[in-house]
């Protein structure tokens, strides 16, 4: 298919339109025994748009994103699920009409793709009706005479409708395509049809339990680093524009049906603030007894004001979802990339001390040279992003607030273009600072020269330097002041460096405390550090405790973790912390996990996950992993099945701390 596009130079949203129109005519209308929401995926391979050399063409003079998809964005669903496609269909037929009158071609190519996919919407749409009659699924056939041409009129019909959407921005080459407050969107459905007696609250989780299934059919289609990184993220409660709280009846039957399907989709995300109900709680560490990984917590007391902050208005900041993993975005109007690079914070460590620490004549000399680095080293990393081009998306652009300004470059239909920057080995970072400080600055233990010589030599013949470096010396999460206030000030420096960087789109770049898979990637090739790291030691992930750390227990990492100002750094990335599994066996228990993550927030927290873990179960299943198949992990910001994990994330998860009370 590429190859044919190339030699007759069809125009890049010319060929995303034929190609999602041809998987959509090769798909095979399955609907399975039982099921009320349907549409499976019945081709497994997406053929290329580009060919090779296209693509290596493409990249001489462009910056590529990942692999050059939209991604990580939350459409408007609730919008076209209200609407139906036969209105979106109308708006570009008459903006296509404005676009040929005013002698627009592009433009009116671009709104030509958007129709060409609707209508092979519709004609799989109709071939999954003809199936369903000839199977006498005539409540199948109903559902798909009204959606998704017309909009939903109950509950079963917006689900099948959403299904129908994300089904499509899959097969338009769209990934890490997210849900969004799903509670909020579809909850006056529901609403009407409990009112109506039409449904009951049984109906309704067996509605919402089949929904969830949907997730999971062929999630291995969808790609990812691994398999579970899926970005089908799920938000839940949280703050509505009337000050009211979001989480409803829905709220509840999400964390319901989640919790008795025991799936890895869709990821559950809870909003709270300090005034959320300890029921919310209570509920959520439910879900994380199930040992899946989620819900995460977002507080909104936090995450709210650092997004206005930034330039987002109060009502969109209030509407905000997580993207894949943890970052904040808004839905239907924001095309951010809040994953678009990563500093390494102990990189940049490694470097000042390397250059700096010989000379430097007092710690916050040094310390100043870290800090005037880390912002440095931002302004070089957004200096490096630049033509960023990325494949066309009419699917999606329909999708979007602005959507018809969207169909000639989706960013123009966008209120908000911003990027986002990941800070990974915060701990790292901070922990070597504090060593630094203490041993060769206030009590003159260790000299300059000797450090170096040991982290060149990655310890190598300075093994009583590593044992008190790594097991004695300050650490994050210890609920120690002192370090904690090295912590803010890291954070302090990625803000500030990132603060007045403009894009090419218009839009700021944002810092984050979340890591993604550069907790792993930055830190195979940067040498030993002043922490007691040693040469390719993993990083702890996202904003977390190194992971070989002794800590005193998570009322004091909740306390260290707490003591940043981190509205400053509001891209997203949670404290993640592994509990053991025996901690959830009694009710007392549970409250104390729930008492934690309330305190979390009610500290100024901005967001947080935990994981119930057994480290012998997790042994036993790197080596017996077809009696563990069913055995869920979070990794970074996603949940997997571990035995499907490589080996390197693994071993990661293992080691990660775990916590008791």
């Amino acid at each position: 298919m590429a190859a044919d596009f190339a030699a007759h130079l069809v125009p890049p949203v010319t060929r995303m339109a034929l190609r999602t129109a041809a998987i959509l005519a090769a798909e095979t209308p399955v609907i399975l025994p039982g099921e009320r929401i349907s549409f499976l995926r019945t081709v497994g391979t997406i053929p290329e748009l580009f060919t090779a050399r296209e693509w290596a063409e493409i990249r001489q003079g462009h910056f590529i994103h990942e692999q050059g998809f939209v991604c990580n964005i939350a459409p408007n669903y609730a919008a076209t699920i209200a609407a139906g496609l036969e209105t979106r269909r109308g708006e570009a037929l008459a903006r296509r009409r404005r676009a040929e009158a005013e002698g627009d071609d592009e433009g009116a190519l671009l709104l030509d793709a958007m129709v060409a996919e609707i209508d092979a919407v519709f004609e799989l749409c109709g071939r999954y009706r003809e199936e369903a009659l000839r199977l006498g699924r005539t409540d199948i056939a109903e559902t798909l005479a009204q959606v998704p041409s017309h909009g939903a009129r109950n509950f079963r019909e917006a689900l099948q409708f959403f299904r129908i959407l994300h089904f499509t921005l899959w097969c338009e080459g769209e990934y890490h395509n997210t849900v969004g407050r799903l509670d909020r969107y579809l909850w006056p459905y529901l609403k009407a049809d409990l009112g109506s007696g039409a449904l009951d609250e049984e109906g309704a989780l067996e509605l919402v339990e089949e929904f969830f299934l949907s997730f999971n059919r062929d999630s291995d289609l969808y790609p990812g680093v691994q398999q579970g990184d899926n970005g089908q993220s799920l938000v839940l409660g949280g703050s509505v524009s009337d000050g009211e709280e979001g989480f409803n009846l829905l709220s509840r039957l999400c964390l319901r049906a989640s919790k008795e399907l025991k799936l890895i989709d869709p990821k559950i995300n809870i909003r709270v603030n300090s005034a959320t109900e300890a029921e919310v709680y209570r509920l959520g560490t439910e879900l994380t007894k199930e040992g899946l990984g989620f819900p995460q917590y977002s507080n909104d007391d936090v995450v709210i004001p650092g997004l206005v902050r930034l330039g987002y208005s109060e009502a969109d900041a209030r509407e905000y979802v997580v993207a894949a993993c943890w970052e904040f975005i808004i839905p239907g109007r924001g095309m951010d990339i809040p994953n678009i690079a990563a500093l390494s914070l102990p990189e940049v460590l490694l470097r000042c001390s390397r250059r700096d620490l010989v000379g430097a004549p007092s710690f916050d000399a040094f310390f100043d040279e870290v800090k005037a680095e880390i912002r440095k080293e931002c302004s070089a990393i957004a200096g490096g992003i630049k033509n960023l081009w990325m494949v066309p998306a009419p699917f999606m652009s329909i999708l979007m607030d602005g959507r018809l300004e969207a169909a000639r470059d989706i960013s123009l239909g966008s209120s908000y273009n911003n990027f986002g920057f990941h800070g990974t080995g915060l701990s790292t970072c901070v922990d070597s600072l504090a060593a630094i400080k203490k041993y060769v600055f206030e009590e003159s233990k260790v000299g300059r020269d000797e450090l170096l010589a040991a982290l060149e030599s990655d310890f190598e013949g300075h093994e009583e330097l590593l044992a008190r470096l790594r097991y004695e010396a300050p650490k994050f999460g210890n609920g120690d002041s002192g370090v904690d206030g090295l912590a803010d000030e890291v954070l302090g420096a990625f803000a500030e460096g990132v603060e007045g960087l403009r894009n090419e789109r218009g839009g700021i770049v944002r810092a984050g405390t979340g890591s993604a898979m550069f907790y792993l990637w930055h830190s195979r090739e940067l040498g030993a550090t002043p922490d007691g790291r040693r040469s390719g030691e993993s990083f702890g992930a996202n904003y977390s405790p190194s992971i070989f750390a002794r800590m005193k227990g998570p009322l004091s990492t909740i306390k260290s973790f707490t003591s940043p100002n981190l509205t400053r750094v509001i891209n997203g990335g949670p404290l993640t912390m592994e509990f053991h599994s025996t901690l959830f066996d009694s009710e007392e228990s549970q409250n104390k996990v729930a008492d934690l993550v309330r305190l979390f927030v009610v500290r100024g927290g901005h967001q947080m996950q935990l994981n119930a873990v057994d480290r012998d179960r997790l042994l036993d299943a790197q080596k017996n992993p077809e009696a563990h198949r069913s055995l869920i992990v979070r990794v970074w910001g996603w949940s997997a099945y571990f035995i499907e994990l490589d080996r390197e994330y693994q071993d990661h998860i293992i080691k990660r701390q775990e916590y008791v009370i």
